[in-house]
């Protein structure tokens, strides 16, 4: 055989191994849900919120080389997201559709072509959650808000709960985004404002699933408080154990991260879990045939902290912990305040 034909039979053959990993990779892709709190996303332009702090001449000197540096990290970030970006992914602490319209313009982001769904929200400092989604696997049907009445203080508002529905590979989907109010205040006032919302999140969610039956719900956010305080297990009901969750309970397996020592951000040397990944539990393989959460087959997890070395600082003090863009009212330039979570759905 000679020279020419050997290299083209080996070509041949690397042509076809190729194909057909792309094919079998094709056959059950896992597709990728992320949500990540962005630590105070602000554009740098005035606007009707109590934004004066992020602007060229306020305390943050929140200038537009800042504000787009912010934006590269925040794409960096979702880009590197189960190393292919998510193909759904909720956020939390943005000002309004400008700063996500510029942010899905990164070059990091253009291989998703993200759609958005956004609502201002009633939050006084204007700061919103939103959702950016590929279009290509998920297909919006419908989207809004509700609006989270805290009876203790009528005047006080906070973020509206996003939910967006939709269908993955067919199956319906209904997306729920929240950022619970946080824990200024002190307990026990702030926690049962977190555990009306979660009681809201709760009735959202019965009722997007009562609406379209046998449909799938993800909830997400981050929830200032961790797996096990009351507002997580009591004000979403959500089941303890894979084994006891039915079809139409609500499980969250950042119980499991917790327990493993896991958090997502770092205050006075503890780490907390509050990012959040809530599931239906038809969303478990023992209870459905369609599109599950993946359970790695090592470790037997079905969510994950994203960390890689560059979202955490590397200085003595605070080594380990997340790379802010401003501690201590000094610009640091990083990332957030928060780690992202994620996980897969696999049918």
């Amino acid at each position: 055989m000679n020279m020419k034909k050997k290299s083209f039979i080996l070509l041949l053959l690397l042509i076809l191994s190729r194909a057909s990993a792309f094919a079998q990779k094709g056959e059950n892709p896992r597709i990728p849900i992320a949500f990540y709190n962005v630590e105070n996303a602000f554009d740098y332009i005035d606007g009707p919120n109590d934004d004066a702090e992020f602007l060229p001449l306020g305390k943050r000197q929140w200038t537009e080389d800042r504000y787009r540096n912010k934006l590269g990290n925040i794409a960096r970030v979702l880009g590197d997201i189960a190393d292919e970006g998510a193909a759904i992914v909720g956020l939390a602490e943005i000002e309004n559709r400008k700063v996500l319209e510029d942010l899905v313009r990164e070059p990091y982001l253009q291989k998703r072509h993200y759609q958005i769904v956004h609502y201002d929200s009633p939050d006084v400092r204007g700061v919103d959650c939103a959702l950016l989604y590929d279009p290509e696997v998920f297909h919006l049907q419908s989207s809004g808000v509700r609006f989270v009445d805290l009876p203790d203080r009528p005047q006080l508002f906070t973020r509206d709960l996003l939910f967006a529905t939709g269908h993955i590979k067919g199956e319906i989907f209904h997306i729920i985004v929240g950022h619970w109010p946080s824990r200024f205040g002190g307990d026990p006032l702030s926690e049962a404002r977190r555990r009306v919302t979660a009681e809201t999140m709760r009735s959202l969610t019965d009722s997007l699933i009562a609406q379209y039956p046998g449909s799938k719900a993800i909830l997400m956010g981050d929830f200032n408080d961790d797996p096990i305080d009351p507002s997580v297990q009591e004000g979403l009901e959500i089941c303890t154990t894979r084994e006891e969750t039915r079809a139409l309970d609500l499980y969250t397996p950042m119980l499991d991260l917790f327990r493993q020592g896991g958090g997502t951000l770092a205050y006075r040397g503890r780490w907390n879990l509050f990012d959040m990944l809530v599931v239906s539990g038809n969303l478990l393989e023992k209870n459905t045939n369609g599109l599950h959460l993946y359970e790695n087959p090592e470790d037997h997890q079905l969510a994950y902290i994203f960390r890689r070395d560059y979202l955490l600082q590397q200085d003595e003090k605070y080594r380990g912990t997340p790379f802010r863009t401003f501690a201590g009212g000094k610009y640091l330039g990083g990332y957030s305040d928060h780690l992202p979570v994620y996980l897969y759905l696999v049918r």
